[in-house]
């Protein structure tokens, strides 16, 4: 049969089901890395593992909507350029170089963070004496999982920018307007606007880590009793209120001070954790998983009740979590404390810290 009637009359749904934690050791990355630099230069230039989790189903995901990729460059080694209709948030784990995103230069170090937007060029560089290693995350899994992952292998050397639009260019505004049918807000839109949308641009934009570290290390200022998490979104002000470094992703640099334990909550974005000092664990559905420096972790699968904790050192981390896509489809169910009730952040309401109360040490 080509399809098939499901019956759900009077049925309840079935409870959620969370997902398992996967934790990617350091010593497994490292000899994956080594693997890549051992084999021959491919025609492509990129050396590439996608680091996979097989319960997510179709897609290269270690999260279910989110692709996480480890790639590695030797000294003077240079990628081919490509685009395709999936962004990606990346992030330097060990070495340097220089990232062409869109024409732009982005000359990057250990644990910089930078984006690539949808459907531009970009490329890689090690132009350094090191191995240069990346991890690349992608929403490409969620469109492995609609089977829309469009991929250009061989892109025009240069693409028109929204900002370079002239007159006559296909954003240029049409004559057929989209007007109010009824007087609590229905519109109706033509097709000539449906086809042919505002552009909001995406630029790539560079978070380099000493910048970002200046200001994320002046939060362990806040005591004990603060409430909430030390941490910066790398903001990308084209997501708006959808708080994204990507328009499906943010990526958060958190410090977590010596001894300091998150208190449990959940949401229904699932989060993925790179720890790259320090050491703790973290409970998840209450089962407790260990992690050190240098350590990959899909820490929370979406709506896993979780927390973590440091052990007797500080610890700094990346967090890429879908959160934007979920505000945006109005699926980011949130609680911030379990007493409390859960909010969809973006449509009905959110949560405050006691920051203001807090005594600076």
């Amino acid at each position: 049969m080509e399809f098939e009637f499901v019956d759900r009359t009077g049925q309840p749904e079935p409870p959620h089901q969370p997902g398992t934690p996967v934790v990617i050791s350091r010593a497994a990355i490292e000899a994956e890395a080594a693997r890549l630099a051992s084999l021959p230069p491919p025609a492509n230039g990129r050396r590439v593992s996608m680091i996979r989790n097989p319960a997510t189903g179709v897609g290269n995901g270690l999260a279910n909507g989110t692709a996480v990729a480890l790639s590695v460059l030797k000294p003077g080694e240079r990628t081919k350029p490509i685009r395709h209709n999936s962004s990606q948030v990346n992030f330097c784990i060990q070495g340097g170089g220089v990232s062409i995103v869109g024409g732009r230069r982005i000359a990057f170090q250990q644990y910089d963070v930078w984006n690539t937007p949808s459907w531009m060029v970009y490329e890689h560089i090690n132009d350094t004496d090191a191995i240069q290693v990346r991890l690349t995350y992608s929403n490409s899994a969620l469109l492995e999982k609609l089977n829309i992952h469009i991929v250009d292998e061989d892109p025009p050397a240069h693409t028109a920018s929204a900002d370079e639009a002239g007159p006559g260019h296909a954003t240029s505004k049409n004559p057929f307007g989209t007007f109010e049918l009824t007087p609590d807000g229905a519109y109706l839109m033509p097709y000539e606007t449906l086809i042919n949308p505002e552009v909001v641009p995406h630029t790539p934009l560079h978070w380099p880590w000493a910048l970002v570290k200046e200001h994320l290390d002046k939060l362990a200022a806040l005591g004990r009793s603060y409430v909430g998490r030390r941490l910066y979104l790398l903001y990308n002000p084209a997501t708006g209120r959808t708080n994204g470094t990507s328009p499906t992703f943010f990526a958060t640099m958190c410090l977590r001070p010596a001894s300091i334990s998150d208190k449990p909550h959940r949401h229904t974005a699932a989060a993925i954790n790179y720890f790259f000092s320090g050491s703790g664990f973290s409970i998840v559905d209450g089962k407790k998983y260990t992690w050190q420096a240098g350590d990959l972790m899909l820490t929370a699968p979406g709506w896993a009740i979780h927390n973590h904790s440091s052990y007797n050192e500080s610890v700094y981390e990346l967090t890429i979590q879908d959160s934007p896509l979920n505000i945006a489809m109005g699926s980011l169910m949130w609680q911030e404390d379990l007493k409390h009730p859960m909010e969809a952040l973006g449509a009905t309401g959110g949560f405050s810290t006691n920051r203001e109360a807090v005594p600076q040490r």
